[in-house]
């Protein structure tokens, strides 16, 4: 009876640590990224405009702390097909901090004037590769990606049938996203690819509960593929 108890004990611990860890791989940002952005912004909209050499001089240690943070920050598993690109991005940040060092020890003002440009401007291309497109596609993505890489490897057809509604909705939701004056030229190819996601996000939520596992199986595949393809349209 103790032997029970100890492994119910267990379970409810591993379930109730297994929650915040999976909500953390499919949330869309990297926290030690955001947080430097306590540094860039008064580089940026203070010392910057005013050109205060002084200021931005005194802001080195702080640049290098947070800055250490991000190189040794990893992605959450949501966001690893964007590595290549965000360690492609890291390393220009990297050289911007490196730059920005070098203008501070020496005593010629545009360089460090220069410098802090570079650094804002590599800065926020490094959170534009992780930021998501659209709020819809995130949303959805969120979801699939529970579905993709847990419970499918896990053959738990049940659960991809409990979220395949969810699916369904959000893929819905993307079709109805406005795009940005800066994405409008997408629009046609836009329209096109999300009505393929809710084409196949409404076949694998009509799967009824007598379908197999290879059908299941194969719907999540092609609604995982479909949602692929509405991503290269913003690469």
């Amino acid at each position: 009876m103790k032997l029970n108890r100890s492994w119910t004990i267990a379970f409810v611990l591993l379930a109730a640590a297994a929650g915040p860890a999976m909500a953390q791989e499919t949330e869309s940002a990297v926290p030690e990224l955001s947080a430097f952005h306590e540094v860039i912004y008064p580089i940026w909209h203070t010392a910057y405009p005013d050109k205060d050499i002084a200021m931005l001089k005194s802001l080195v240690p702080q640049v290098n702390e947070l800055a250490g943070k991000v190189y040794a920050a990893k992605l959450p598993g949501i966001l690893r097909d964007k590595q290549v690109k965000y360690d492609a991005g890291l390393a220009e940040f990297r050289a911007a901090v490196e730059a920005y060092n070098a203008a501070a020890k020496g005593s010629v003002d545009k360089a460090m004037l220069d410098a802090a440009e570079v650094l804002h401007a590599k800065y926020e291309m490094l959170v534009r590769i992780l930021r998501p497109v659209l709020k819809e596609m995130d949303d959805f993505h969120k979801v699939l990606y529970v579905v993709y890489h847990t419970d499918l490897p896990a053959k738990n057809w049940a659960a991809v049938r409990a979220a395949a509604p969810d699916l369904k909705a959000k893929a819905e939701a993307v079709t109805a996203a406005k795009l940005s004056t800066r994405l409008e030229p997408k629009a046609e190819a836009f329209a096109k690819a999300s009505g393929e996601l809710v084409k196949a996000a409404t076949v694998l939520a009509g799967l009824g509960p007598k379908a197999d596992g290879a059908a299941v199986e194969q719907a999540v595949q092609k609604l995982h593929s479909r949602y692929q393809d509405l991503e290269k349209i913003f690469d």
